[in-house]
Order: structure tokens, then sequence, then C-alpha cells
């Protein structure tokens, strides 16, 4: 299968052709300026990403010629726009996938394989902390526009949060809700905040609690990450660089392989293109990625934000 990447037309940022042609330059990419070129390929498959300005017009168009999606976030800058874009492609059957990484880390898949064996048990409480560096790393890379509340939606929470958010959704039972949210600057004085931390509760009791921020003291990949699962019958953790599970019913702990959180993309794409070879629908759809934003609008809406 090919994977047809493409440069974005002469607009502002990272989107101006500079930028777009260097890019396509270190991928080993085409550089190809008229998205109208791109569509009437048409390719096997297209990896959007971009302002949120202009995504989802390119998505809509993508979805309308048939072409299967991976959406990368974020995608636009309100949910209202994503919501639109989920109808549409449920309207058309199409397959949009957006990549979350994190559902293909260590303790998230040994999870799934507990539970598929009917070992898990019922979800006790769950943590998911993803802290990286100061909000200046976004500059450094040319998207200033990710610190930009009216275009990104929102700071730590929306952009590092949302994977957390997205695991809580997929392992708990019924609705979630909202028992406690701190969303705060404590030390970068920007627009968007640099440290969020909620507490959800599901229909069955289950506690999770989510917390992202940028406020981990290095502009090093990795930053301060732990994905904890606890349930009746085991205990799993992922700490990035060291993972392990125990199991109450065998008396086991063993260390699980190792995939560090700035690679799981590889992964995550990977079962993509094998779900799209196999005719089957995404891990991660965008009507996940609409519960997800959603919830965090929620999010926003109580703590004042």
């Amino acid at each position: 299968m090919t994977l047809h990447g493409f440069a974005a037309p002469r607009l502002p940022g990272d989107e101006d052709a500079q930028h777009a042609r260097a890019f396509a330059t270190r991928q080993h990419l085409p550089s190809i300026a008229d998205f109208a070129t791109i569509l009437s390929g048409p390719p096997d498959a297209i990896l959007l990403m971009g302002h949120p300005s202009t995504v989802p017009a390119r998505a809509r168009a993508v979805i309308e010629a048939g072409i299967p999606l991976i959406l990368e976030k974020p995608a636009a800058s309100s949910t209202a726009a994503l919501a639109a874009l989920s109808e549409l492609a449920r309207q058309h059957q199409a397959f949009v996938s957006v990549p979350l990484p994190n559902r293909f880390g260590p303790a998230a898949t040994a999870f799934e394989r507990l539970r598929s064996q009917g070992r898990a048990g019922a979800v006790a409480h769950c943590q998911f902390r993803l802290v990286n560096g100061p909000p200046q790393r976004y500059a450094a890379d040319g998207v200033a526009w990710m610190v930009d509340p009216a275009i990104g939606g929102g700071g730590a929470l929306r952009n590092l949060g949302i994977h957390g958010v997205d695991a809580a959704l997929g392992l708990a039972t019924g609705a979630l809700g909202l028992k406690t949210v701190s969303i705060e600057n404590r030390i970068h004085r920007a627009a968007v905040e640099d440290h969020a931390l909620l507490v959800l509760e599901d229909a069955a009791g289950a506690l999770f609690v989510v917390e992202a921020g940028y406020t981990f003291a290095s502009m090093r990949p990795g930053g301060d990450f732990e994905w904890r699962i606890v349930s009746e019958n085991a205990t799993l953790i992922d700490y990035g660089e060291r993972a392990f599970c125990a199991t109450l019913d065998d008396g086991a702990i063993i260390e699980l392989p190792i995939e560090l959180p700035a690679t799981r993309y590889r992964l995550c794409m990977s079962d993509t293109l094998d779900r799209l070879a196999r005719k089957a629908p995404p891990a991660t759809s965008i009507a996940d990625y609409v519960a997800a934003m959603s919830l965090i609008d929620a999010t926003y809406e109580k703590a004042g934000r």
C-alpha cells in the first residue's frame, strides 16, 4: 500500500511553501502544492495534518472522494467542526482513523489481552499522566499556534490529556462523570493552561485520574509519563521506559515488552494500514475523537476556562 504525503499550499506558519518543501525533503517525499492534484491520483490513503483552520475542509474533500483518511490531531479548533466531519464519515461509511498511539502501549495492550481471556475483572482505578516540556517547544517546531486557544482549542489538556481521556472512555463502564477538575497556569504565563488534573468516575464506580502538563523541566521528548490500570485481578503500570503486569490469579509479575511513548506511532500506523488492507474499521475512529473532545469541552466548562 502506498501512503501519500503532501505539502500544504502557500499559507502562513507551518503551512508555508518553504516549510512544506523542507518537510518533504527530510521525509524523502514529493512536495505537491495543489491539494486537488493529490485527490485526483487517487492515493490508497491520505495522512492529513496541518493548521486547524484548513484541515476540516480538506478532510471533507478526502471523505467525499472516497479515499481512506488518517486524520492527525488537532484536526479542528472546535468539537462542532469535528462532529460535522464524523457525521459525514458516517454517511459515506468512510474509513477515518485518528492516531492515538497510547492505545498501543504495553499496559493497554496487555490489559486487553487479559480482558479477552476473561482474567481482568472489573476496573477499579486508573491513572494516565502525560507531562511534557514547556509550551515553547511548539514555537521551536514551527507550530506556535498550538498554544493559541482560538486555534488549538486549549492547552495541555486538549493536546496531551486527550490521550488519557480516550483511555478512560475506552475502559469505562457506562458514562463518565467529572468529580474534580483543576486547570491552571502553574509555571508558564501562556494563553493556555500548562497543567490539568481531572478525576472521573464511571457508572460502576471506577475512578480515572488524567493529568497533563507542559511543566516537565526539559525540552527532550518523553517527559513524565505513567499509564496505570488496576482491576480486580490485575495491576498494569507503564512508565514509558519500563512496564509490568501483576496478576492475582496466578501470582505472576512479569515485565512487558517496551515501546517508548515517542515511537508508539509506528505501532498505531502499522495497525491502521493492516486494518485498511483487511477492510476492517479503524482502532480509533473519528467518533472516538469527538467523544474525547466533548468530555474535554465539559471539563473546560466546569473549570470556567
